[in-house]
């Protein structure tokens, strides 16, 4: 038998069983649709929408939708949040905002990169497998439903509180790490965009700071998400606030900077320019004492 279907296997349930211990953390003190707990409908949403998607993805072997279908994903929990959760407070309204604007802009942008390039190459031996190709559609479903945990949590949360100091100070937080991750994806693309830059690597701009800016504010405009739920969460709903250290984990040990890392060592590897920036410039937390100098 395949090694790799045999880790697909194992890893479905195993996956599948943490989302259903977070539905049913973020369930408590919160509302109910259809006869069912709102946050626990979420995830078996979340789910379903990849499930669906896949099927015309993998008989077309096709991952151009796939990152298109995780932000659809994104704005359809919201959505439901707002329509069948609790009266929609000032709390509720701003982190839909604030989840509905970095989903259709970080969306649109990956689409845009996959469709003008025509691939993606972390997909290019994942889509012709059944197992691994429904694995990593399943573990989208299951990252939107983690990320958006606390958010959701709140939304639908039978507790409100005035917007307040937390909320204040996480919008800030969401809109610091957002401009970031955004301004970083920008320099990137026209870094790209030039004929010259085919085969070098980027370190201006925000990328002098860090190799991995665009993680970096991605990690705090999620950790701005938390705070600003954060008030009106109770019990076992603090479980909820895993949302900002499941992102951290996932961009530094999983799927975003080992591979990217791994990949830019294969191609750079031993050019001195290379290393000298490897050497000087931190994986991922800026390095701000580079903008005193």
């Amino acid at each position: 038998m395949d090694r790799s279907f045999v880790q697909a296997i194992m890893a479905l349930p195993v996956s599948l069983l943490a989302a259903l211990g977070l539905a049913w953390a973020g369930s408590q003190n919160g509302v109910s649709a259809f006869g069912l707990p709102l946050f626990g409908l979420c995830v078996a949403v979340s789910i379903g929408i990849q499930w669906l998607a896949f099927i015309p993805a993998y008989l077309l072997k096709t991952e151009r939708f796939y990152d298109l279908t995780g932000s659809f994903t994104f704005l359809t929990l919201i959505i439901l949040a707002i329509w069948l959760g609790p009266a929609p407070d000032t709390r509720s309204w701003v982190l839909a905002a604030a989840v509905a604007i970095w989903s259709v802009r970080l969306g649109s942008f990956l689409f845009l990169r996959i469709h003008s390039s025509g691939s993606d190459s972390r997909f290019d031996e994942i889509k012709q497998s059944f197992s691994r190709f429904l694995l990593a559609w399943t573990l989208q479903g299951l990252w939107v439903f983690f990320s958006l945990a606390a958010a959701l949590a709140a939304m639908t949360s039978i507790r409100t509180e005035a917007f307040g100091i937390w909320g204040i100070l996480g919008t800030l937080v969401w809109l610091f790490g957002f401009t970031f991750e955004v301004i970083a994806d920008y320099q990137k693309s026209r870094f790209r965009e030039q004929p010259e830059n085919h085969d070098r690597f980027i370190r201006s701009g925000l990328w002098s700071l860090s190799r991995h800016p665009n993680y970096f504010g991605e990690i705090v405009l999620w950790t701005g998400i938390a705070i600003i739920a954060f008030p009106v969460l109770q019990g076992w709903q603090y479980v909820t606030l895993i949302s900002p250290v499941f992102i951290t984990l996932l961009l530094t040990r999983i799927s975003g900077i080992p591979p990217l890392e791994k990949k830019a060592d294969e191609k750079w590897g031993g050019q001195a320019g290379y290393e000298q920036y490897k050497a000087e410039t931190p994986v991922l937390i800026p390095d701000l004492k580079k903008i005193l100098e």
